[in-house]
């Protein structure tokens, strides 16, 4: 099963960040996200066992528990691979009002309990992005940077990490359909 461990922007951050691409998603032959599938990917698992699924979901139940919530909030954006070329464009994360560390954080954490469940991680280091658009071909996104410097969401509390299930081509024009498999709260130092 393709699989990713997210943080899921609140429900105004996603209303925000949609709002605001609302009138922008006309222009250009972009493949633009759909708002309730806006997440911030901390670990991406392309094959993950159905054996290896009961381990890995203990093992994100122990590090979401050695977590306390934190905030953060969308401003900006970015590109993959770089400007000139991009391939994909993303919203970034506020540098000044986001707690990176602790994301940074979860992420780690997140890999980690999938290589020890058996699972094989994709990617490098950890750049945090929500996605907005890509394309099939390289494209100069400089006028959609700057248009995206104009950007800012409000703050959320991430208070849980969440497993999600990736179904490619189930959903709306044969894109992938996200399946939120299970909720881990993110509980350290909470007296409720």
């Amino acid at each position: 099963m393709r699989m990713f461990v997210a943080v899921l922007p609140s429900d105004a951050a996603r209303e925000s960040l949609e709002d605001w691409l609302k009138p922008r998603r006309e222009h250009g032959d972009l493949r633009w996200s759909d708002a309730e599938q806006f997440h911030v990917t901390l670990a991406f698992c392309p094959d993950v066992p159905d054996r290896a699924l009961d381990d890995f979901g203990e093992r994100l139940t122990q590090a979401a528990t050695r977590h306390t919530p934190f905030r953060l909030r969308l401003a900006g954006g970015g590109t993959f691979p770089d400007p000139d070329r991009a391939k994909l464009l993303y919203a970034a994360l506020d540098a000044e009002r986001s707690d990176l560390a602790s994301l940074g954080g979860l992420a780690e954490k997140a890999k980690n309990a999938a290589a020890v469940s058996g699972i094989t991680v994709e990617g490098r280091t950890f750049r945090p992005h929500l996605t907005i658009a890509r394309s099939n071909r390289s494209f100069s996104a400089m006028r959609w940077l700057r248009a995206l410097e104009g950007y800012g969401g409000p703050d959320w509390e991430v208070d849980a990490i969440h497993l999600v299930a990736s179904h490619l081509g189930e959903g709306r024009e044969r894109r992938p359909r996200y399946e939120v498999v299970e909720s881990y709260p993110l509980t350290q130092g909470r007296l409720d």
